[in-house]
């Protein structure tokens, strides 16, 4: 039986594999596959009956966009190694080569089951009263419709392109996606190939009037585009087709010493558009002339190509969400607004005034965040702000707050992460528009990505100046702060506020801070605190003493921290770890790993948060434990090569609100979480208690938040049945 609740279970008894080496690097698993295990996982979702039927589509898009990312990114990569000859093998022990190898047989089967979820859900939205049609169930209204739609908001953007000697093979942008014609001049039977490259603007899923029944009906665009093909290509017949999509190398190359940052990320940008050719996925019935020549002409390896029946681009499909529907739907959340903010009359420097604040997001709103830079751009008590921006909305509420106070003529630091991936040219514009609004623009290091996430506002109250700071364990982004869990922690300790100013000190002037009272920031001390405090655990438990670990993240790949989670797992150490995503930890060994259990929670949030709890010689949860919040991962990115920031937690509310309210929750997750075993699976709960945390969090107020309330009624892991 697996059991998913960590809160309340004990380690079931580990494995001896039969000829397993303890110290070589069959110890780690792969971290290219650890993530397409995520991702099957993720898929998982969209095969969930019990989620909502549109929630599922929705599960599906987010797999095929995940799967092109790991793609153009993760695979581009390692392709880029073997071109180079380069074998030296990851901790795990494969050559990139053989990780390709794995990788392609893995995500070759996941595309498939991809497409069997989708004829599922397809055949289930008919049910539901979601019809998607092909053009012989077109009728003649349909028709006549769908040519003013064809007419007015599809004939206008389209380039129909020859493919002759006189018309070269055009270049497919990165993600493009193109019909591929094999045609015929009825006259004289001439036959022409053609392409037409279909912008991204247009919808993949053409709404038509609804039914008689009020059944919804869409018609996939390249439909369309043969039903009217006749406009695009007059006196010509169609004798074959297909659809095809290229994902192309989407890393970034930055000259270490580039003179203007700014510029050289412009310029890497339009690098990448034209990207070398990494998968080439293509309709199943292609002419084979015609896929012959895609082939040759856009220079792709056989082992490059998939050839699918079904969708192209599955990342797509997210457009059916955006229905009417919604009773398909996750049932509408409104998050809270923190009790004590409303105590103070909306007044956010009054409420952390009163003493340290955590709020937990989604759940708590994100206005709160914004209205806290807001009021310190408008309050003339306020003389300086310091923002770090890794990614944020393209209309940011924060970047036209921090605008407003540079213009009010507020000291106002932005640092701005150009190496945000995919987000590079939203940050240069964010970065041009708070420069013209006076604000002190600084990028960082080029060589370290800046991905600590910090605010500080210095206000002018009697004769003092107070800081008041923000840690954060996500983005500054109000979009995804509405679905992804995160903590934001406001204070106004003098010690936090000092550190805060330093770290922005260090990246502005490369300084390296001296002299911390509290945080441990990467990629100087982070790792180190971390390893120390596992080492001290350990000791506690040679000691006699109970040791203990509570850890949630997103990654776990770090070789040295994972060796450390085994020694003291082996020391005597509990550990429980929450890792939503990459995971190269072989937990429930015996001998290396017996007390370490790993498990993933995938629901209807993106687990976001990153927290460490050690129990300091008590079992977990203790008011003597120690407790951290952080932006980083533990990966050797994160680890080494960023600057992030772990914040260790003392207020006693904030603490207990961590330790006993948010951690626990997650531990006892039993509906959405997915346990990890020796040999690298995955497998789900299959008690009958279904215990939510994602509910649980939905329907309990945070603790630190409560204000005059009280806390009493709030640790209680306990929520609504269906």
């Amino acid at each position: 039986m697996i059991n998913a609740d960590f809160l309340n279970s004990c380690a079931q008894d580990a494995e001896a594999p039969e000829g397993f080496d303890a110290e070589g690097p069959g110890r780690f698993f792969n971290r290219e596959l650890s993530w397409l295990s995520f991702n099957w996982r993720v898929l998982g979702e969209a095969e969930n009956p019990s989620v909502p039927l549109l929630e599922r589509v929705r599960f599906l898009s987010i797999s095929g966009s995940n799967l092109d990312e790991f793609y153009s990114v993760r695979v581009a990569g390692l392709r880029g190694l073997v071109r180079e000859g380069v074998s030296r093998p990851s901790a795990d022990g494969l050559t990139p080569s053989e990780q390709l190898f794995k990788i392609d047989a893995d995500a070759r089967a996941l595309m498939l089951r991809q497409q069997s979820c989708w004829e599922a859900l397809t055949k289930e939205m008919v049910r539901n009263g979601i019809h998607l049609l092909k053009p012989a169930k077109l009728t003649k209204a349909d028709v006549t419709m769908l040519e003013t739609v064809f007419m007015d908001r599809v004939f206008p953007i389209l380039t129909p392109l020859a493919i002759d000697p006189a018309h070269p093979f055009p270049f497919i942008r990165n993600e493009g996606f193109a019909l591929a014609l094999e045609l015929e001049r009825v006259h004289d039977g001439q036959p022409l190939d053609a392409l037409l490259p279909i912008p991204a603007q247009i919808e993949r899923f053409i709404r038509l009037n609804d039914g008689p029944k009020g059944q919804m009906r869409y018609l996939l665009l390249e439909d369309l585009l043969e039903v009217f093909f006749t406009r695009l290509f007059p006196g010509y017949q169609i004798k074959g087709s297909c659809t095809f999509r290229v994902l192309r190398d989407s890393d970034l190359e930055v000259e270490e010493e580039a003179e203007d940052l700014v510029r050289e990320f412009e310029t890497a940008l339009k690098r990448r558009r034209r990207g070398q050719v990494i998968r080439l996925k293509m309709s199943q019935g292609a002419p084979e002339a015609l896929k012959q020549t895609i082939i040759e002409e856009m220079e792709v390896a056989p082992e490059e190509v998939i050839i699918l029946k079904g969708i192209i681009g599955m990342s797509d499909v997210s457009e059916l969400v955006k229905s009417d529907r919604h009773d398909l739907l996750w049932p509408r959340f409104t998050p809270r607004v923190p009790e004590r903010v409303q105590d103070h009359d909306g007044d956010i420097f009054s409420a952390i005034r009163q003493k340290d604040m955590l709020l937990h997001h989604p759940y708590e709103t994100f206005n709160t965040v914004i209205g806290f830079l807001q009021q310190a751009a408008r309050d003339p008590d306020v003389l300086a702000i310091k923002q770090t921006l890794y990614r944020t909305s393209n209309d940011s509420p924060i970047v036209s707050a921090l605008c407003e106070a540079a213009e009010d003529g507020k000291s106002v630091t932005a640092l701005v992460e150009l190496k945000a991936r995919f987000d590079e040219a939203a940050n240069i514009r964010q970065s041009r528009r708070l420069e013209r609004a006076g604000a002190q623009v600084v990028y960082g290091f080029v060589d370290w990505k800046t991905h600590a996430k910090i605010s500080t506002v210095v206000r002018k109250e009697g004769e003092q100046l107070v800081t008041y700071t923000h840690f954060g364990t996500g983005n500054y982004h109000p979009i995804t702060a509405s679905f992804y869990t995160d903590l934001s922690f406001f204070t106004c300790d003098p010690a936090l506020g000092r550190d805060a100013t330093r770290v922005f000190n260090y990246v502005s002037g490369y300084v390296r801070p001296e002299g911390l009272e509290n945080l441990a920031i990467s990629p100087h001390s982070l790792k180190q605190r971390l390893l120390e405090m596992l080492e001290a655990e350990a000791a506690h438990a040679r000691a006699g003493r109970t040791g203990m670990v509570w850890a949630k993240l997103n990654s776990v790949i770090d070789p040295e921290i994972i060796d450390a989670l085994y020694a003291a797992s082996q020391a005597g150490v509990r550990i429980d770890l929450v890792v939503r995503g990459i995971c190269g930890i072989r937990p429930g060994i015996k001998g290396l790993s017996e007390l370490i259990r790993v498990k993933s929670i995938v629901g209807r949030f993106l687990e976001h948060s990153r927290i460490v709890c050690f129990g300091n010689g008590q079992a977990l949860p203790s008011d003597e434990a120690r407790v951290f919040m952080s932006s980083a991962d533990w990966m050797g990115r994160n680890l080494n090569r960023r600057v992030e920031t772990l914040v260790e937690i003392k207020n006693p509310t904030v603490h207990a609100q961590i330790l006993r309210q948010i951690m626990a929750a997650n531990l006892a997750d039993q509906a959405q979480s997915w346990v990890l075993d020796a040999a690298g699976e995955y497998h789900r709960h299959d008690g009958e208690a279904q215990f939510n945390c994602h509910r649980f969090f939905m329907e309990n107020p945070s603790m630190s938040g409560r204000g005059r309330i009280g806390t009493q009624d709030v640790p209680q892991l306990i929520h609504s049945r269906d």
